[in-house]
Formats: C-alpha cells, sequence, structure tokens
C-alpha cells in the first residue's frame, strides 16, 4: 500500500462490471479480464506485471486529483491564476509542476524526470534497472484556465534512465489527465491493448469506465496553428477541404481536450501544421510522442508529414515538431496534401489531395 499524505491517499474498490477479455502481446498465451468499473489499481494489476510501473502509475493518478482539486479552486486575476501549495501561491502550472514531482519522488520507481517548466533531468532517486524515466507537461492550456476552459496533464514513461536519443515507441506508458466538467485520466500501457478513461469519483477514486480500440472515420478536425495556412498553401488546402466537406469544427486551443475528443469520440483528425512564418511550438518529448502512444494504442494514427511520430528520436528535450492525429484515411489525406504521397497508402481517399 501507498504512504499516505496530504497529496497521496488509499484506493477505492468498485462495483458494476462488465467483462471483455483480452489477450497480451508480450505472452500470446495469457488472457487476462479487463473489466469496465476496476478501480485504477485493480486495471493496472491486469494491465501490467511490472509493479513499480504500477506504483508509478498510482502515484500520478493521485497528483492528477490534486491537481483537478487545486485549479477548480484557483483564483484567477490579472495574468494568471493562483492557488495555495504549503504555505505558498503558486502559480497553478506551478502548482502542477511541483505535485508531479512529488509523486514520482514518491513512487520510489522513478530514475529521472523533467517537464516543461524545468527541462533539465533531475535525479528522482529511483533505480536505473527496473525504474523509469518520465516527461511531462504539468498543465498544457494552462494560459485558459481563467476562461474555464478544458486543460490537462500530459505525460510519458520510458525504461530506465534515458529521455534522449529514445523514441515515442520506446515509451512504457503514456496518459493524460483531462481536467474539464468531468476529471478523467486516460492511460495507454505499450503491450496491452488498447487506451482507457479513468473517472474521477466523488470519493476521490478513479474508475475504469471507457476503453477505445478503434478510431473510425468521422468528419470532425481541430485545426491548430492556423497561422500556417498564410504562407503554407497545403495547410490552406487541407483545411479549405473540411470546410468544404461540412466537417464538424470542434477546436479549444488546448491540445489535451482536442486530441482526447478523437479518443472519445472514437473518430476525427488534429492538426498542427508549422510554416515559414509559424514555427513549430509542440515539444516531441513533453506532448507529441505521449499523446502518439494515447492515439496508436486506440487505433488511430499519429505522422509528422512522413512517418509516425513514435518514430522520431528524441534529440534533445527541446526537440518539437509538426503532428497530426486521427483516422487512418485522415492521416493518409494529411501526408497526401502536405507531401504529395503517404506511406499509409493501401487506397485512396476521396479528399483535399485529390
Amino acid at each position: 500500500n501507498l504512504k499516505t499524505s496530504s497529496f497521496f491517499g488509499e484506493s477505492l474498490r468498485v462495483s458494476s462490471k462488465s467483462t471483455l477479455k483480452f489477450s497480451r502481446t508480450k505472452a500470446a498465451s495469457f488472457i487476462t479480464k479487463c473489466e469496465i468499473g476496476d478501480s485504477l489499481e485493480e486495471f493496472l494489476s491486469k494491465a501490467t506485471p511490472d509493479k513499480g510501473l504500477v506504483r508509478l502509475l498510482v502515484c500520478m493518478g493521485e497528483a492528477l486529483r490534486t491537481i483537478a482539486f487545486k485549479v477548480k479552486t484557483a483564483s484567477c486575476g490579472g495574468t494568471q491564476c493562483v492557488n495555495s501549495f504549503g504555505d505558498e501561491q503558486l502559480a497553478v502550472d506551478m502548482l502542477a509542476n511541483n505535485l508531479l514531482f512529488e509523486a514520482l519522488k514518491h513512487s520510489h520507481f522513478c530514475k529521472y524526470a523533467c517537464s516543461e517548466e524545468i527541462p533539465e533531468l533531475q535525479d528522482m532517486g529511483g533505480p536505473v534497472e527496473g525504474g523509469f524515466s518520465v516527461a511531462f507537461d504539468p498543465l498544457d492550456g494552462s494560459s485558459i484556465v481563467d476562461t474555464n476552459f478544458t486543460v490537462g496533464t500530459i505525460f510519458g514513461v520510458w525504461p530506465g534512465d534515458k529521455l534522449i536519443g529514445v523514441t515515442g515507441a520506446d515509451q512504457v506508458a503514456a496518459a493524460m489527465g483531462v481536467l474539464g466538467p468531468r476529471t478523467t485520466y486516460v492511460l495507454a500501457i505499450k503491450g496491452f491493448p488498447g487506451t482507457h478513461e479513468f473517472l474521477l469519483l466523488d470519493e476521490g477514486k478513479w474508475q475504469h469506465v471507457k476503453e477505445t480500440h478503434e478510431i473510425s472515420e468521422g468528419k470532425l478536425f481541430s485545426p491548430g496553428n492556423l497561422r500556417a495556412t498564410f504562407d503554407n498553401a497545403n495547410y490552406a488546402k487541407l483545411v479549405d477541404y473540411y470546410v468544404r466537406e461540412k466537417y464538424t469544427l470542434r477546436y479549444t486551443g488546448g491540445m489535451v481536450p482536442d486530441v482526447n475528443q478523437i479518443i472519445v469520440k472514437e473518430k476525427g483528425i488534429f492538426t498542427n501544421v508549422t510554416s515559414p512564418t509559424a514555427k513549430a511550438k509542440l515539444r516531441l518529448l513533453f506532448e507529441v510522442a505521449p499523446l502518439g502512444l494515447l492515439i496508436e494504442n486506440a487505433g488511430g494514427y499519429s505522422s509528422d508529414g512522413y512517418k509516425s511520430v513514435l518514430d522520431k528520436v528524441i534529440e534533445s528535450i527541446d526537440d518539437r515538431t509538426q503532428v497530426a492525429y486521427g483516422s487512418k484515411n485522415e492521416i493518409i489525406r494529411f501526408e497526401e496534401t502536405l507531401y504529395g504521397s503517404s506511406r499509409l497508402k493501401g487506397g485512396v481517399p476521396v479528399g483535399a489531395s485529390a
């Protein structure tokens, strides 16, 4: 059991379960039950035999619970939103940052961690062998907290002590905390099928409420960095296609809700494209790679225009990239419209590149 502190509590056992069976890719002969209604701990015990990874993900869930409360009760005025952290008043993004570092230390299985707020490796005291390194964006969308839009936390977990020279495909887990009208913890574990959503209950516990295994075709688009259409004619062509074909526009400016809707609705496309005057802002380590694992584990696809973002080598903590997440045909359309061909081409979608 985890020790309790002001931030980390015990977990809930919940009822109302409907059973689905999955096969682990690691050991094809091993069949386990993944049950809607499981607590986070129950689910994780079935999803991975790695007790260290289970502990780390539970600790991060405890931090997300506290972050959700602190964001919900933040005082906003002037240029930032603040809340208390012990005897201090901190901007909510720094408060979230501190809580997540504390959670990783508390897990005893994190060797190194870094964040968008502190982009240098911090030694968390965990082991190299059997331990993990974690990169996180503590509060994606912190500039829109005062508007009461949905914001969230993103993190990726890599084995051992390396966050440089690795790829997104090397992650053992990735997750996002979605802080909106509901608070959810969306989780993917390498080698275990699907992307899984946990709901924060009134009792403060996480309950497994949804799993996604397929991203289908559907007319839902979320176009980021639209200023790039000014001097990227192909991106302008792609956006024109979405409008002409009467796609539904759903875009908040927060990457967490804009990507999460693809997993929840099981359809759609998110794009954030660059141009000569609108450079890449999204960081591969903190945002793009973790969300890539969440999307691809859910049966979707990701692309930087040429390849899956999970295949991109992270060469520095500050690596930035353009990205698209969505269904297969939407990613084909994205790659073909921007660059004339697609690595995924198995058929010709009717689209802007035709």
